[in-house]
């Protein structure tokens, strides 16, 4: 840097000569007064230019301020004619390129002419000469008293001034120089300065000081009130925060303990011992540190403490240890339920491999069934045999995304999801967690939670579960959710294939037997305060009630009934009866009264054109009885029974079929012509689809058109085509129960169908008769009394009733496979 100074400064008495000549540095955001010293920064290349021109003469330079402070190239017209001459003291120029120079003002000048414009600004001065004001006017004396008294007023209300200055101040007598020293010290904007400037008029210029000075006296005073008022706000606050501080002060010094240093004290201690990861170690004591410079009143404070209470109370490192006894395990799993041996077996695996493996990732798991099967229950129980703590939330009607993930400490009452709770519920972080009712979720406008679900079921990223509430990360890892659901189709398909779906059938006769022996009469006589020595109940009695007053696939309905006659002894009990009850097939309809379901194996005779067809529905499987009938008319085809599209197209696809075959089956080509044919299925009120029962349609079709009665014990399902094939259905143990429940002893399956019998109880395989169908003449070899039909009476017109021989067995089909026994 090159710093060139003054070396020869003027004496004070030596008159100052201004040539008529000077160089132009325009200034901007500043106007500089006569005998003001003041740094300039110059960096345009037109000012460096004029700081050399004067350096390079007598070091004097004309000041003049734009009208534009952002102009970066002023024109004449730009710039104020009124400036002031100045001496360059000292100039420093910068590594950066700028010019650092000192100036200091020597007397105020007006533009008459600009010589030159480059390399710099070149402009002719006339030099202003202030007029002489009398020495003893009493006029100027008291303004000039007034506007100092002014300066001294403001400076005491806060106004920024440096103390040489008012020292100066005191001690001028002259109005002009006094008028300039305070204009450049009070602020003022660059118009008002400017104007200042050009008044020539000393007194004139020191009245027009006053004015700015009563002006800004005025914006002090309103200032001041401000303040004042915000301070009497706030003062009642701060006074009670110091007192309650003092009143600590006094509390320590006499030994008495604080209550909200206390509760401080043990949420520090807490979350020393909660086991928190590192990084939740550090925002759990970050928020304690500003609870504890908050005042216990205020707002967040109360929210910061409920947060705190959240974060101790998590079980971050608090984990059950597992029982890992597989052989204590499967015999608790035994003793609970009845059956169900797949979901057994998985649990059981899991512990083998955790046995053999100590870290691992929780299994997610879905139990898919009919309701009253057990899928809650054998949550609680899969706990018990674990050794884990059970938790249970319920999704159904859940609609707010908010549920799951809890809402944001921002809003009043806000708390965390049901996540969280549920794992502070159970106290550790490893606890078997069952979602149930899955597939019962909704969405709205307030987020879909079956989305904020996946988070919460995905292994690769449950580790990291963040609740909006505690916005920390919690590991779901060591958890092991269970969801149950009664139907997986309405799960959304990201959802589910997170889980290892495991679905459940609904029980046999036998099993509910068993399980009412086992479970449910026991804890009905409890509940009901009555023992075995008031009521027994045979197991006739029990199969009863199953056959003729339920018909569901789980217990729930079965347990109710059993209930029922317990509340029905219990009265007579507590009416003095003393007898001990049986409770045989022939008392049941005593207290239950008449039967509710008649089986409709039980029906007298095989009918023509009725069939019994097989169905899924998501409370396991019915049977479903087809009716058709035929009559004259003219070759129309009616349906009806609340009847969907699909199960339409199968009476459509048999029917057309049966057109093909018409020779075989000894109807004439043109045996539509004269007749319409009305097909039904009974329960008109409610909805049915499905392909299933195409060959039960193409059964009760052939029947009623070739007047051969069907076997009334044997029911089927499979799909059909136009060439008479036999495609596979599912659901096959649902219906094969439901067909067993109704007395049926013969089931007819697709062949396809063969692989799904080997997840089928072998108890179940020995009530009934499967036989395997490829095409529907292997259908009709079992269902029909008499296959192939017999020829028709006359031509042109449906066969007549045949009488068929009597049948002690099944007839084996031409083309099928038999499975199981017959009984």
């Amino acid at each position: 840097m090159e710093e060139i100074e003054d070396k020869e400064p003027r004496q004070e008495n030596e008159e100052l000569k201004i040539p008529d000549v000077l160089p132009l540095l325009p200034v901007r955001d500043v106007v500089v007064y006569p005998y003001m010293i003041l740094p300039l920064f110059v960096g345009r290349e037109i000012s460096i230019n004029a700081v050399d021109q004067a350096l390079s003469r007598d070091r004097l330079i004309f000041l003049a301020t734009q009208k534009e402070m952002g102009d970066e190239e002023p024109t004449p017209e730009g710039m104020y004619t009124v400036g002031t001459v100045a001496m360059i003291m000292r100039m420093l120029k910068l590594p950066d390129g700028r010019v650092k120079v000192l100036v200091q003002g020597l007397a105020k000048g007006l533009i008459t002419e600009f010589v030159e414009s480059k390399p710099a600004y070149t402009v002719r001065i006339e030099r202003i000469v202030e007029p002489s004001v009398p020495e003893e006017s009493l006029e100027t004396e008291a303004l000039m008293r007034a506007v100092k008294e002014q300066l001294t007023q403001i400076v005491s209300l806060g106004k920024a001034v440096s103390p040489e200055v008012l020292v100066i101040v005191e001690n001028m007598q002259e109005p002009g120089s006094l008028a300039d020293l305070i204009a450049s010290n009070i602020g003022l904007k660059v118009d008002d300065a400017q104007a200042l400037l050009e008044i020539i008029d000393p007194v004139q210029r020191l009245q027009k000081v006053n004015e700015h000075l009563n002006k800004e006296h005025e914006l002090l005073d309103m200032q001041v009130k401000i303040q004042s008022a915000a301070k009497e706000e706030m003062g009642k606050s701060q006074r009670e925060y110091f007192l309650r501080e003092q009143l600590r002060a006094i509390q320590q010094e006499l030994g008495e303990t604080d209550p909200r240093s206390e509760e401080l004290n043990e949420l520090r201690k807490a979350i020393e011992q909660a086991k928190m990861p590192p990084v939740v170690e550090k925002e759990a004591f970050k928020q304690l540190g500003r609870l504890e410079q908050m005042h216990p009143d205020a707002a967040e404070a109360g929210m910061l403490r409920t947060f705190l209470d959240w974060m101790v109370e998590l079980p971050w490192g608090k984990a059950t240890k597992d029982v890992l006894d597989i052989k204590r395990a499967r015999q608790i799993l035994d003793e609970d339920h009845f059956y169900l041996e797949k979901i057994k077996e998985r649990i059981l695996e899991f512990l083998a491999v955790r046995k053999l493996r100590k870290k691992m990732k929780g299994p997610i798991l879905c139990f898919v069934g009919p309701p009253g099967v057990g899928k809650t229950s054998l949550g609680k129980s899969i706990a018990r045999a674990m050794g884990r703590k059970f938790v249970r939330i319920s999704l159904g009607g859940v609609r707010d995304e908010a549920e799951i993930r809890g809402h944001r400490r921002t809003y009043v009452g806000a708390l965390p999801g049901r996540i969280i709770q549920g794992l502070k519920q159970a106290g550790s972080n490893n606890p078997v967690f069952m979602l149930d009712e899955l597939d019962k979720l909704g969405a709205d406008f307030r987020g879909d939670p079956s989305s904020a679900l996946l988070e919460v079921l995905d292994p690769e990223q449950n580790h990291m579960f963040s609740d909006h509430y505690i916005n920390l990360p919690f590991n779901l890892s060591n958890v092991m959710f269970i969801a149950t659901a009664n139907q997986i189709d309405t799960v959304p398909g990201p959802l589910r294939d997170r889980m290892e779906v495991i679905q459940l059938s609904g029980y046999t006769e036998e099993e509910k037997l068993e399980i009412a022996k086992r479970y449910l009469i026991p804890r009905q006589m409890k509940e009901n305060g009555i023992s075995e020595k008031e009521i027994v109940i045979s197991d006739e009695a029990v199969r009863t009630i199953i056959a003729k007053y339920t018909r569901e696939a789980g217990l729930r309905n079965l347990e109710r009934e059993i209930g029922s006659v317990c509340r029905k002894v219990a009265r007579k009990v507590a009416e003095g009866d003393g007898r001990r009850f049986r409770i045989t097939p022939a008392t049941v309809a005593k207290y239950l009264g008449p039967a509710r379901f008649i089986r409709e194996g039980e029906m007298e005779k095989n009918e023509v054109g009725i069939v019994t067809g097989l169905a899924w529905t998501p409370v396991g499987g019915e049977v479903l009885f087809v009716e058709a009938t035929i009559m004259k008319g003219k070759g129309g085809l009616t349906l009806t029974g609340h009847l969907g599209d699909v199960m339409k197209e199968s009476v459509q696809a048999a029917l057309s079929y049966i057109r093909s075959k018409a020779k075989e089956f000894h109807l004439a080509e043109d045996f539509l012509s004269g007749y319409d044919i009305h097909v039904h299925v009974p329960a008109g009120a409610i909805p049915k689809d499905g392909p299933s029962a195409g060959v039960t349609m193409a059964t009760a079709l052939v029947s009623a058109l070739t007047r051969v009665p069907v076997r009334k014990d044997v029911a089927m399902t499979g799909e059909i085509t136009l060439r008479g094939k036999v495609l596979p259905i599912g659901g096959l143990k649902e219906k094969m129960l439901a067909a067993i429940r109704a007395g049926i002893k013969t089931i007819v399956i697709p062949e396809q169908n063969e692989k799904d019998l080997e997840e089928i109880p072998k108890h179940i395989l020995k009530k009934v008769t499967v036989v395997s169908a490829k095409v529907i003449d292997d259908v009709l070899a079992v269902a029909l009394e008499t296959f192939p039909p017999p020829p028709p009476a006359s031509e042109g017109k449906p066969a007549a009733t045949v009488k068929a021989p009597p049948r002690r067995g099944i007839a084996a089909p031409r083309k099928g496979a038999m499975a199981g026994a017959k009984s």
